[in-house]
């Protein structure tokens, strides 16, 4: 039965808002398929090696007969998405009161997507939390349906399962996501953008106010507190009205089901649980947002909304959030929203906006109070305001640049030129009043004020963005320093990179923030190697790498025996032995000796001649040839398993098993392999690490013993954590691979909780060393790493950024006296 509110002007511009929008990536679709196809052609005209060459050419021809088909069958499930959505069913999946039965398939899809998801939610979610108010405004919904389209989430893994479904292969992916990524973003961005013009045009929430964001209290479920506008723009031909009440909800119900991915993406259910009350579990405000321009806040003329997001959750919905978004999503998700409230106070205190993209220069006589030439001559002769590193010198030094920046107010002629220079001393006199960065370190800091405060005048991006390099080089410094004690770290290589990045920058004012990226990239190789350089920490790296690269090999090797003999009718007794024995000798030995040495392609001859051993020896020459080279071959066989340190008894039991099993054989009890077959699997093995791949294999098999049996040393200083935690979702997994090197956290490890660094990561990310204060050493797998986080037994110790928390900090005093910003 269709209802009037069906052709209601309200559910119309709803849907004409998806319509514009689906039209918009649907020309983005088009045009990622033809930017796949030129991607495929660069990659197939690189050079690389001969599996990965064949690899690229097949994909290649296939994408050309299947681009068609993706880009088609992507465009016909997206209009799909605009249909009644009470008929639409994930045709993937069995839904029975509320659970599902997923493919292995659908479950990948869903991983791969999520992934995009991220980094795409990362680049539009101003945009697209701007969309979702208003369009929960306007259709007066709770938040949008789990099949929206207008959900990133919905779009990007509709897209990602009609890969496969046109014929493609699912590794062929990785191949082509990231370029599939960048042109989502670019044009999700700018579809956002237009549905929210539209929406403003016909008078949907001009500006959004901080009341539109926050979900209002419900004591009945699926109800509304009203709330009324206290403004309403007269309504007019094609617009409607704006006056009525109604407060929307924010995204909490969209968190408490799992996160961005949450329904769609099935995190929703069967999520592991946390306990509620553990650290990180807090509200999180959101991004606000408003208008861009053209121009710095300080020079731009028009005013734009823009507010920031609070939120208040249930316990359940604590612990669903603790599983669903990490805590690192949470903190981007609250500098965004810290970024929100930066612009509604300019937008209400200086009436402009700072979201420009060019470069200004300040005022004369303000350039001239803050040029490198001038406030160098007021440093000490070390190259601080004052030669003081004692709590007492920063508290000096907070004060003397308290001063100075009423000075510079005082020769500012604008007011955002005023309001940047308070901004950015509030956020400096926070930075120095953390007590847990050491004093030494503080003064340094202290002396960036004015080269930030000149970025900050000619360079939009550092007020909005979070991800300016001036704001991560000093968040990277300052959580490094954090664990450390200041009487090590004054004299020490940390103070001494601290001090040499501060000059460095003062050294080049003219390049803006582009000596901020060349010092944080150099910052970032100097802590690799600081975390590193000490004797246990180096010992225990040293030892680690060896341990990732021995266990690959042995797995990678089990792989490539397991294929080559996977049609051979070999027993079972030699089958065992070559894939839990003799894989890891031949890692063994290519790790000590290398891959190509003699003794190394003597053991891989040795594991096809056992496999032609122990096949059928109908005629007399073999028989003898068998018995002639029997000796030799067992005495090849206890070599390989002493490389392995293994005891003489389990080497008994081994060589009995083959004995055996080659006593059938010269009977003919056992099949025979062909021949060829046979001198197939031994040029493949001569040529073995070839064909072995350095994808990521999972958890690997890890403890002090096996450590100490296989490399000779002490573990006794390496605490291996090989239990603990649940399995990890993907986001958890994500969030374990983009932990940075330097920072601290908290270890929940044999009931003892520690303080601890992370200090290493291997080169193939199997491995992750974290180091305590105390000298112990932790050496996690990067599967157990993701579950240690999810859990809750690894929590980092600041979930916030320096510059944000140093923002946040600013913001506070300027709402409590707005009238700072302008004196």
């Amino acid at each position: 039965m269709v209802t009037s509110s069906t052709f209601s002007p309200r559910a119309q511009l709803g849907k004409t808002v998806r319509e514009r929008y689906l039209a918009d990536v649907s020309k983005a679709m088009v045009e990622i398929g033809t930017v796949v196809q030129s991607h495929l052609t660069e990659l197939v005209i690189e050079p690389a090696m001969a599996r990965e060459s064949q690899l690229r050419r097949d994909t290649w021809t296939a994408y050309k007969s299947a681009q068609n088909v993706w880009v088609d069958l992507t465009l016909k499930v997206w209009r799909d998405c605009l249909g009644p959505q009470r008929e639409a069913k994930s045709s993937a999946s069995m839904e029975l009161g509320g659970m599902e039965l997923v493919g292995t398939e659908v479950v990948e899809n869903k991983i791969l997507a999520s992934r995009m998801v991220l980094a795409v939610n990362e680049k539009v979610i101003s945009e697209l939390d701007d969309v979702r108010v208003r369009l929960k405004y306007l259709e007066k919904i709770e938040d949008l349906d789990n099949r929206d389209l207008m959900r990133p989430e919905v779009l990007v893994l509709l897209l990602v399962e009609q890969w496969p479904k046109s014929g493609m292969s699912p590794d062929a992916w990785s191949m082509v996501s990231p370029v599939v990524q960048r042109v989502l973003i670019e044009r999700m961005k700018l579809a956002y953008k237009e549905a929210n013009e539209l929406l403003v045009q016909n008078g949907i929430l001009p500006v959004i106010e901080l009341k539109d964001r926050v979900r209002a209290p419900r004591s009945i479920p699926g109800g509304f507190r009203p709330a009324p506008r206290p403004e309403s723009p007269p309504t007019g031909s094609g617009q409607l009205p704006t006056d009525q009440q109604g407060t929307e909800s924010g995204s909490a119900a969209q968190r408490a089901a799992g996160g961005f991915f949450g329904g769609r993406l099935g995190w929703r259910s069967g999520a592991p649980s946390a306990p509620a009350s553990m650290p990180g579990a807090q509200s999180a405000p959101n991004t606000g947002s408003g208008s861009t321009g053209s121009t710095p806040f300080w020079k731009s003329s028009g005013a734009s909304g823009g507010s920031e997001r609070g939120q208040a959750y249930s316990a359940a919905e604590e612990t669903r959030m603790l599983t669903a978004g990490t805590p690192l999503a949470r903190a981007r998700s609250r500098a965004q929203g810290v970024i929100g409230q930066l612009k509604r106070i300019f937008s209400s205190n200086v009436g402009s906006d700072f979201a420009g993209t060019q470069h200004y220069q300040p005022s004369p006589a303000l350039a001239h109070a803050i040029s490198p030439q001038v406030v160098a001559a007021r440093y000490a002769e070390g190259g601080t305001l004052y030669e003081d590193f004692s709590p007492a010198g920063v508290v000096r030094v907070a004060n003397d640049l308290r001063q100075k920046s009423t000075e510079l107010k005082q020769k500012a002629e604008t007011k955002g030129e005023k309001a940047t220079i308070e901004i950015v001393a509030l956020m400096f006199q926070a930075i120095l009043a953390e007590e847990r960065i050491p004093p030494g370190i503080r003064v340094w800091f202290a002396r960036l004020q004015m080269p930030v405060l000149r970025v900050a005048l000619e360079d939009a991006d550092f007020f909005g963005t979070a991800d300016h390099p001036a704001r991560l080089l000093i968040d990277r410094m300052g959580s490094c320093v954090m664990g450390f004690d200041g009487t090590d770290v004054q004299s020490g290589a940390m103070e001494t990179e601290v001090k040499r990045i501060v000059q460095v920058i003062e050294q080049y004012p003219e390049t803006g923030k582009k000596v901020y990226q060349i010092v944080y990239e150099e910052f970032q190789k100097f802590l690799s190697k600081f975390l590193t350089e000490k004797g246990s920490t180096q010992k225990v790296v040293s030892v680690a790498q060896q341990v990732e690269q021995k266990e690959t090999l042995a797995i990678q090797y089990t792989i490539e025996m397991r294929n080559m003999l996977q049609d051979m009718p070999v027993r079972d007794e030699i089958r065992d032995f070559l894939f839990k024995v003799w894989a890891e000798v031949l890692a063994v030995s290519a790790l000590r000796k290398g891959s190509k040495h003699a003794d190394t392609q003597s053991l891989k001859k040795c594991a096809t001649d056992l496999v032609w051993a122990a096949s059928a020896k109908p005629s007399r020459a073999d028989r003898a040839r068998v018995i002639q080279d029997l000796p030799n071959l067992l005495l090849r066989l206890r070599s390989g398993m002493t490389l392995l340190a293994m005891a003489p008894s389990e080497q008994e039991g081994h060589v009995k098993a083959i004995s055996d099993t080659l006593a059938d054989a010269f009977m003919s009890k056992t099949q025979a392999i062909p021949q060829e077959k046979i001198d197939a699997m031994a040029q493949r093995l001569s040529n073995l690490e070839d064909f072995v791949s350095d994808d990521i294999m999972g958890d690997l098999p890890l403890d002090a013993e096996s450590l100490e049996m296989m490399l000779g040393i002490d573990a006794s200083a390496i605490e291996v954590v090989s239990g603990g935690g649940s399995k990890p979702t993907a986001a958890m997994l994500a969030w374990a691979a983009e932990l940075q090197l330097g920072a601290w956290f908290s270890l929940d490890h044999n009931s003892q909780i520690t303080q601890v660094q992370f200090a290493w990561r291997s080169e193939r990310k199997h491995l992750n060393l974290f180091a305590s204060t105390n000298g112990r050493t932790f050496l996690i797998q990067g599967g157990r790493l993701a579950a240690y986080l999810q859990a809750g037994l690894l929590l980092p110790q600041e979930e916030e950024a320096l510059t944000v928390r140093a923002t946040r900090d600013a913001l506070a005093k300027i709402e409590a006296n707005p009238e700072r910003l302008l004196v």
